[in-house]
């Protein structure tokens, strides 16, 4: 039996039952609102029911209603239905809202004395105005909202239980909005299994004019417009899936989408100005027969679709920067295991970034093997996109990126979205800030709280001008059209994505750009720009570049990122029995610390079938278990392995004697403040441990059979690498460990879990939802 519903309302008054506010009652009583069976009160007598009413014009619909078991009784005048509402829900068409709303202020005194006042209309500014006309005020009580969600069909008869489901709804609350009221309809909907988000009356109604507005306006006229046509039954009898797909939404209500179009004119026309811009180019290079061009267009459209679905299941609304991540993913690892097998993990994210990056730049066509379908390079892929490169796949690791030369990229429409992408947003502010166009960079929340100035900051010295949020935090700003101009700059820490970016602003700077290090970092950017043609000087901690040159296209093969290999060779160097093969693993020298650092433990890891691949030396890498042995880790390895350490800190968890990091600072800036944040996670696991300002002690547990500490419940932060080193922690754990918000994994470890379960892991993946 359905749980009762959450909604505590005695009343509830639904203002026309059409599609929408049938569907609205029909969801309330499958959630168990006013549920006929809940009448006995356990033996202590008959309680008051709750109750849904309706009003509506149309008495039959009414009736109707009544039959169906969806109200409990209605009227066509909604002075007889409105004493005693506790909520009332507006869903007439947008056009009646200001009469409905008018006649609704001269009868709320009739209502409960805390009644709340909603509504569903598809349009938010012109239903607010005549809120406003009607109470001469927006009254706190009064909360706008917008179910996404709806369907062809229409009237009482339609209605669907299921109809707001996995649908978002749309909140629209003004300042003084009652929060209590707020509260009450975030309820309702929720109750209708419906993900509630927020979002301010002009962005929402923007947002809607071209995501539902302008779609249904084209439907509409397509129909239309072929059904004038003398040969209409021939093109219709033979009109494919696709084309009926396209036009089903022009079969809805008439009325309603017309009054729609009145009511958000301004934002509607401004949508279909866009699109006629954007079918007049496409227009021109079929004219023209231009095949990149048409190609530019329909892949960056192909990839939007698939890559912002992608965005939208895993977080809410995220393409719009708006919204707070909403859908939650937790782990639970159960204890013991064994890690045996021979698997590839995915290609190098820092590799796949710069290959499409250079890619783009050149002239020429490069073709791209191995290259990281997650999250982080789809959103680098994406970019491109928007900025007129013709990308085709990716295809199972397979890309094909047209180039348009150094100074061939085009202005995007809005903001580029780098998703979770550290990497990304800071190479893209050098090359973009010796572009002719203006640009935004921004990210999800956890790229808004990585400091951005020690990019900003270097690029401002070289010319550029860039704007950032407070404290040197994205969005990033940056204005085109500025002239750069080589620079000799001494890095204040170590960091390859400093290093990149400044070279990749240096190709557009007149003069040379010379970058020292403080110490070796990844040299992923020399070696393609190289690859490409372009050359790169070196000569001890300083590299350097000549601006003004080109790139010429070059294939490129991605190596497996030993980062994501990290996991897997920590999970078998911890756990008795393991055996493992990790093929075609990237061993650039200046990648390899955690190589390093696990055999200063005594790991049992050695290197086999070593060849060079694209300029980037590769291997397989066998590790078998070993028991491992507390080490002080040295200085001139941290830069080296500064990604890797979340995971060799669950090594020195389970080696004997005490491991100490210093020199590590660098970790309280990732994505979470990954010092912190291991700590926390080691200190719930019953892992002994000191933490400093930059770095940290781990007493292991030393045990060779059995577990080295606790179960426990670890908050990832987001972090993609703190959720995935707890994950392998489980290994050797007394109990499970679980393992919040881990959603973020697929930014840089697509298949993750797979993987793991293949080579021995016990681990599932839960909804996690608070109380779950």
């Amino acid at each position: 039996m359905t749980e009762p519903s959450a909604v505590a309302e005695a009343r509830i008054l639904i203002v026309g039952l059409g599609l929408i506010g049938g569907s609205l009652a029909a969801a309330l009583r499958e959630a168990g609102f006013g549920r006929r069976d809940s009448d006995d009160a356990g033996g202590g007598g008959p309680v008051k029911r709750a109750e849904i009413l309706a009003c509506d014009p149309d008495a039959d619909e009414i009736a109707r209603g009544i039959e169906m078991g969806l109200i409990d009784g209605g009227d066509t005048r909604l002075e007889g239905v409105i004493d005693g509402a506790t909520l009332v829900v507006l869903a007439v068409p947008v056009l009646a809202m200001r009469g409905v709303m008018g006649e609704l202020a001269g009868l709320l005194g009739r209502a409960a004395p805390q009644v709340v006042v909603t509504d569903v209309g598809s349009t938010k500014a012109a239903i607010r105005d005549g809120a406003v006309a009607a109470f001469g005020r927006m009254p706190p009580s009064l909360v706008l909202g917008h179910p996404i969600a709806g369907s062809e069909k229409s009237g009482v008869a339609a209605a669907n239980p299921a109809l707001y489901a996995d649908h978002k709804v749309i909140l629209t609350p003004e300042p003084d909005t009652d929060p209590a009221a707020l509260a009450r309809v975030r309820t309702l909907w929720a109750a209708c299994g419906a993900e509630v988000l927020e979002m301010d009356v002009a962005r929402h109604d923007q947002v809607l004019a071209r995501t539902s507005h302008l779609p249904h306006l084209l439907a509409f006229s397509l129909v239309d417009t072929l059904a004038r046509q003398d040969e209409r039954l021939e093109i219709f009898r033979y009109a494919a899936g696709g084309f009926r797909d396209f036009t089903r939404i022009a079969g809805s209500d008439p009325v309603m989408w017309r009054d729609i179009f009145i009511a958000n004119r301004d934002a509607v026309l401004t949508s279909l100005e866009d699109f006629e811009a954007g079918v007049a180019r496409l227009r021109d290079a079929v004219e023209r027969g231009d095949g990149d061009a048409m190609l530019a267009t329909f892949d960056r459209a192909s990839h939007a679709r698939h890559y912002f679905d992608t965005l939208l299941n895993k977080t809410s609304y995220q393409a719009e920067y708006q919204m707070q991540q909403q859908g939650k993913l937790r782990y639970r690892v159960s204890p013991g295991g064994g890690v045996t097998g021979r698997i590839r993990v995915p290609g190098d994210k820092s590799i796949s970034h710069r290959s499409i990056m250079l890619g783009a730049l050149a002239e020429g066509v490069t073709e791209i093997k191995g290259f990281l379908e997650g999250e982080d390079s789809l959103a680098t892929l994406q970019a491109f996109r928007e900025m007129g490169v013709a990308i085709e796949g990716p295809h199972q690791g397979r890309v094909t990126v047209h180039g348009v030369g150094m100074h061939g990229l085009k202005a995007p429409s809005g903001p580029l979205y780098v998703g979770n992408a550290g990497t990304a947003m800071r190479l893209f502010a050098g090359l973009l800030a010796g572009q002719a166009f203006d640009t935004e960079l921004t990210g999800d929340t956890s790229l808004t709280r990585r400091p951005m100035g020690r990019v900003a900051d270097p690029l401002r010295l070289m010319g550029a001008e860039i704007d950032t949020a407070e404290g040197g935090r994205p969005p990033l700003h940056i204005h085109g059209g500025k002239t750069l101009k080589g620079i000799a700059y001494d890095m204040p820490m170590a960091s390859a994505q400093v290093k990149s970016c400044l070279l990749l602003a240096g190709l557009y700077a007149e003069g040379e750009t010379r970058v020292r290090e403080p110490a070796p970092t990844r040299d992923h950017t020399e070696r393609m720009l190289t690859g490409f043609g372009y050359a790169v000087q070196r000569e001890g901690d300083i590299c350097w570049l000549e601006g003004g040159g080109k790139l010429t296209a070059a294939p490129i093969d991605v190596p497996s990122d030993i980062s994501s290999a990290t996991f897997f060779l920590v999970a078998a160097a911890i756990t008795p029995g393991s055996d493992l093969v990790l093929e075609h693993v990237g061993i650039n020298p200046t990648r390899i610390g955690v190589i390093n650092i696990l055999r200063l433990m005594g790991a049992d890891l050695r290197q086999e079938n070593e060849r060079v691949v694209g300029g980037e030396p590769v291997a397989d890498l066998h590790i078998r278990y070993t028991p491992l042995k507390g080490i002080e880790i040295p200085v001139d390895q941290v830069p080296l392995a500064i990604d890797e350490f979340p995971a060799l800190f669950i090594a020195a968890a389970n080696a004997e004697g005490v491991t100490r990091l210093r020199g590590a600072e660098e970790l309280r800036v990732k994505e979470s403040d990954r010092l912190q944040a291991m700590a926390d996670g080691l200190a719930a696991i019953g892992v002994e441990h000191t933490l400093y300002p930059d770095g940290i002690d781990i007493m292991g547990g030393g045990r060779h059979e059995g577990p080295n500490y606790g179960g426990g419940r670890i908050d990832s932060l987001e972090d993609h690498r703190i959720a995935m080193a707890f994950t392998i922690a489980g290994l050797r754990a007394s109990d499970a460990i679980v393992i919040d918000d881990c959603a973020n994994v697929a930014t840089s470890f697509p298949g993750f879990v797979d993987l793991a379960r293949k080579v021995g892991l016990t681990l599932e993946e839960e909804s996690g939802e608070e109380g779950a």
